[in-house]
């Protein structure tokens, strides 16, 4: 049977081929499916919901994509926009969070955990967000690495084959990114690319593996 213009498998090969509004209307699609994947995943296992990032965004991957015809750098791509969207979820639901709480405390976050606690830690999640769009100033790389990481749940390997760097290299810049941001939530009025890991070198994106 013919494929539909607007079949997710379809919008992702245009996507990785740079079609214009293919990305647009593939991460439209994934937010969606992600939201509503969340909603019932929070609604199932409360109290102290968490959302298991990296089972949401393959589960997405399932049921949008026809696994038979996506080459693995159509996988890669999906991943990279699937973690986009998984941030903006997880933004959502924080700041809903807070609005029902009216500023109500949050424990701290681990940026370890890929497991998120999307009810409890809905402060540190916003602030997270902050922290990472300041990271990502000073360095992109760095800062897509917790995007794919923290709010996608990505593995290391995942990361490598979406960014086309070895495991290790991505094992060192999720060190950095961790050490920068730790320091910006730390103390958010203070440059946090003072000290070790940082400083001038963090201006400079990180050689290629």
């Amino acid at each position: 049977m013919e494929r539909s213009p607007a079949d997710p498998t379809t919008l992702l090969r245009d996507a990785a081929a740079g079609r214009p509004g293919a990305a647009d209307a593939l991460y439209g699609r994934l937010y969606n499916e992600l939201k509503r994947l969340a909603s019932a995943r929070l609604h199932a296992h409360r109290p102290g919901a968490t959302l298991d990032t990296t089972g949401l965004v393959h589960e997405a991957y399932l049921r949008l994509v026809d696994r038979a015809s996506v080459e693995p750098v159509d996988r890669a791509h999906f991943l990279a926009l699937a973690a986009r969207a998984m941030r903006y979820v997880l933004l959502d639901r924080a700041r809903a969070r807070l609005r029902q709480k009216r500023g109500g405390g949050a424990p701290e976050l681990s940026l370890d955990a890929v497991q998120v606690a999307a009810d409890d830690r809905a402060v540190d999640v916003i602030a997270l967000d902050g922290a990472l769009e300041s990271l990502r100033e000073r360095s992109a790389r760095l800062a897509d690495v917790v995007e794919y990481r923290f709010f996608g749940g990505l593995t290391y390997a995942e990361i490598a084959e979406v960014t086309g760097r070895s495991v290790a290299t991505v094992e060192r810049d999720w060190v950095r990114a961790r050490l920068w941001l730790y320091r910006a939530l730390q103390d958010p009025e203070s440059p946090a690319d003072e000290g070790p890991g940082a400083g001038p070198a963090m201006e400079r994106e990180p050689p290629p593996p």
